[in-house]
């Protein structure tokens, strides 16, 4: 039990001493990416193996025996970024990082790197077309332009023990709060780091604070967003089943900031493991006494409850996920009032997400100047991305503000797969924008991504090469966005609807350039007069693609023609003359009796009757049917 800033000093030296005396620690990723690729056979194959030999450590023993030593220790890890290279092993002191790892590798593991501290070159990362090994994470292009800050311990300690937190420092930068800060002075730090809302807006964090902090009532509440619905991102869960004892001090941080005794921690019931990890944190804290009454020795208490979410994209947005959180269906309200002055149960509430809070310990421990010591002018810190799409290296990374799109795309990305040409980059998620190649040397920031016409949006990056049909694209978004509409506000919810029958009008090939006009119209209706943040940013993706990509469009609709060759409809099927031996498979396939001619000579396709289904081009042997745009 901590009951104390001592206590907690002397149990970080201790935990820090035991662990100290593991001479080799091996860390099995267990991110979900790599627990998918089959992480948990590995971690049980190297722990039979350490087990084999008698060897594993214990560190309660280590604990209670202050000069003991132990060869080494199997434990569980949380995300390292490199998901493709799952499942990923660490073994320290050395920091060698092993990719594709399978059961099979662990007697060799032990043997050869556990016991002897050897490296096995053929499971280290190999450069992509070079014969190139890096033995170290930090030495693989994939990480070298990379600030893992708020991503630190991820792949470092355990998730599941808080000692190995504590050993980190963790809960000291709450120490430091509750026993040299005024609530205000925590205010005004968190405001002086420039720390701003890593969700999407950016609005400065310690002025959010500071109206909640200021706002009359006893009884406020502090939530934290782990809703994350945008597709393809994964920054939020990464954190929360990876260091979920970062996101409870960051809350607990920005509770005695505002006054709040309670908080609320929403995170979506597709999350398993992170609601897991949060559940075993919080019960965690709740032995150790970091969280309950009295933290720390102080008059500050705090209790935290998870809350599941259905999965609702809408409850992203703070005044539905509070709703949700109530008990009632999750739908936006109009505002004013601000949750800061009547948000949850009708309290005051501070709602921010995951990875601002998890921003919030390193500001406290380190200080303000510390933390805005990285970034660009206006945007200080880093952020996480999902990176993602049809680049090299796919994964969870984090860049210091102000790192461009072309270093985060070649350098830490690889550049696009296959040696393909890169075409365009969407960020920020639905309620993002595209971005083209004019764009690469764009730094990651608010400012400059605002004065592109896109924002920062929760961080995911979906990477498009020059076989991607944006027209497509803006289609596949607005199905999203409003599917996942509530139905609240007409503009959203008629709006959405009818931009969606544009758009599946137009790669449907039916698509006229009255409707780009009528299109390009209602989507400043909708993103003008809608209620809530969903429907304010669903026609970004097409006039973003509007903007940079008209003649995509006109292509469809002037010449029926998908430049991409990716809509169905519009893709046209020609028999090579040159090619066809005269077999007639393809014209017996058929289901429209499009293909005609005589045995032993070349056939063709009419393409008014022709469905395009392809069937001919799978039965054809001679590969002589091609696709003309």
């Amino acid at each position: 039990m901590i009951k104390s800033v001592e206590d907690l000093n002397q149990a970080a030296r201790a935990f820090r001493a035991a662990l100290g005396r593991i001479r080799r620690r091996v860390l099995v990723c267990h991110g979900t990416g790599c627990v998918a690729n089959g992480s948990p056979k590995v971690y049980e194959a190297l722990r039979r193996e350490l087990g084999a030999r008698g060897i594993e450590a214990d560190l309660e023993y280590l604990l209670e025996h202050e000069g003991a030593t132990a060869p080494a220790q199997v434990e569980k890890s949380g995300c390292h970024g490199f998901c493709q290279m799952g499942p990923l092993v660490r073994i320290e002191p050395e920091g060698y990082l092993y990719v594709h790892v399978s059961p099979e590798d662990a007697p060799e593991i032990v043997e050869k790197t556990v016991l002897k501290g050897e490296l096995i070159e053929r499971l280290t990362y190999t450069l992509p077309g070079t014969e190139r090994h890096f033995a170290r994470e930090e030495e693989i292009p994939f990480y070298r332009k990379q600030e893992r800050r708020t991503l630190a311990a991820c792949g470092r300690i355990d998730p599941e023990d808080i000692r190995e937190y504590i050993a980190w420092d963790g809960y000291r930068g709450l120490a430091r709060a509750l026993t040299e800060f005024t609530p205000e002075a925590v205010c005004q730090e968190v405001l002086a780091a420039g720390l701003r809302g890593l969700g999407g807006a950016g609005f400065p964090t310690g002025k959010k604070w500071e109206a909640v902090r200021k706002a009359p009532g006893s009884k406020k509440y502090v939530v934290a967003n782990g809703d994350e619905g945008d597709p393809g991102a994964f920054m939020d869960r990464s954190i929360m089943e990876g260091d979920p004892h970062k996101v409870i001090e960051g809350m607990l941080i920005a509770g005695y900031a505002v006054g709040a005794d309670e908080g609320y921690i929403y995170v979506r019931a597709e999350y398993p493991l992170a609601v897991e990890r949060l559940s075993r944190a919080i019960a965690a804290a709740e032995k150790w006494g970091l969280l309950g009454e009295n933290i720390l020795g102080t008059n500050f208490s705090f209790r935290i409850h998870i809350n599941k979410g259905a999965g609702a994209f809408v409850c992203g947005e703070g005044t539905a996920l509070v709703s949700s959180i109530e008990g009632q269906r999750g739908m936006p309200r109009t505002r004013p009032p601000r949750l800061a002055e009547r948000g949850l149960f009708g309290c005051p509430t501070l709602l921010n997400n995951v990875e601002t809070l998890a921003n919030v310990p390193f500001i406290l421990r380190e200080g303000a100047a510390a933390f805005s010591r990285i970034g660009s002018p206006t945007s200080h810190g880093t952020k996480a991305f999902a990176l993602t799409g049809n680049v090299a290296n796919t994964g969870l990374i984090e860049v210091p503000m102000g790192t461009t799109l072309r270093e985060v795309i070649f350098d830490i990305g690889g550049g696009i797969r296959g040696g393909r040409n890169f075409k365009a980059v969407q960020i920020g998620g639905p309620s993002g924008a595209c971005l083209t190649g004019e764009h690469l040397d764009l730094p990651l920031d608010f400012e400059s991504l605002k004065r592109a016409g896109a924002m920062m949006g929760s961080g995911g990056l979906v990477v498009m090469d020059d076989h991607t049909c944006m027209v497509e694209v803006a289609r596949f978004f607005m199905d999203f966005t409003q599917r996942e509409s509530c139905g609240k506000c007409i503009p959203c919810r008629e709006g959405t609807s009818r931009m969606l029958e544009i758009l599946e009008r137009i790669v449907a090939g039916q698509g006229t350039e009255e409707d780009l006009n009528l299109l390009e119209e209602l989507a400043v209706t909708v993103k003008e007069t809608s209620l809530c943040g969903l429907g304010q940013t669903a026609p970004n993706p097409v006039l973003s693609t509007l903007r940079h990509f008209r003649s995509e469009y006109l292509a469809h609709v002037r010449d029926k023609r998908c430049p991409a060759g990716v809509c169905r409809a519009l893709r046209r099927l020609v028999i090579n003359p040159e090619k066809c031996r005269g077999c007639g498979r393809c014209a017996r396939v058929c289901p429209a009796g499009a293909i005609s001619g005589q045995l032993k000579s070349p056939f063709t396709i009419d393409l008014k009757r022709c469905l395009r289904c392809g069937a001919c081009r799978e039965s054809c042997s001679f590969h002589a049917i091609e696709e003309v745009n």
